[in-house]
């Protein structure tokens, strides 16, 4: 597994439940390290003991912390980039999903060996989506899940997401948006700004 996939899982539980739980987690995975480095690559076992060890010690499933990370990804003012590349698929929600498609690709031009799940956008109807995970790692689809929660708030748009589950490498989300503009969404501008 990429280290920026296991770098992601270290900062959630750092940022959410502080350092010290993280200690717990990694005494828990029987690791002989403390921390992730981005750019390593690891034996996927690494990431599900530390899954494992993380749905021990904070008494939560795996799905729903998976889907945590998710929205911490888009939503934690730490990592703004992430959320930044995001905004870029468009400017309503329904421009940014369908342009999921292009994401892992997209995602190759920064990180080339980032194995990212291919997504597969199906459009039912004006407001009614699915959209297929494909990967040889389980639980990418409640990353997803996650990821595009945040997002819906972020866009100012209220969907209701449900993970319908799948097998042999394949989830499948279902999406239903009810308003293109529940609420304000949060302040993009394309330019960054300097601090």
């Amino acid at each position: 597994m990429h280290g920026l996939i296991n770098r992601a899982i270290e900062r959630f539980v750092r940022d959410t439940y502080g350092r010290d739980t993280w200690q717990q987690v990694m005494r828990r995975a029987a690791l002989d390290y403390n921390e992730f480095e981005a750019m390593l690559t690891y034996d996927d076992h690494v990431t599900v003991d530390v899954l494992v060890a993380a749905q021990n010690v904070l008494d939560r499933p795996v799905a729903d912390i998976l889907e945590d990370i998710g929205t911490y990804l888009v939503s934690h003012p730490k990592v703004e980039a992430l959320r930044r590349l995001l905004r870029f698929g468009g400017s309503t929600f329904t421009e940014f999903l369908h342009s999921l498609d292009d994401l892992p690709a997209r995602a190759r031009l920064a990180v080339s060996d980032l194995d990212l799940p291919q997504l597969e956008l199906r459009e039912h109807a004006a407001d009614s989506f699915s959209l297929i995970c494909q990967s040889r790692h389980a639980g990418f689809g409640h990353v997803i899940v996650g990821l595009l929660r945040a997002l819906a708030d972020d866009y100012g748009a209220l969907v209701l997401l449900e993970h319908k589950g799948g097998g042999a490498g394949r989830e499948i989300i279902e999406i239903q948006l009810l308003s293109m503009v529940y609420a304000s969404g949060r302040q993009f501008d394309l330019g960054a700004r300097a601090e």
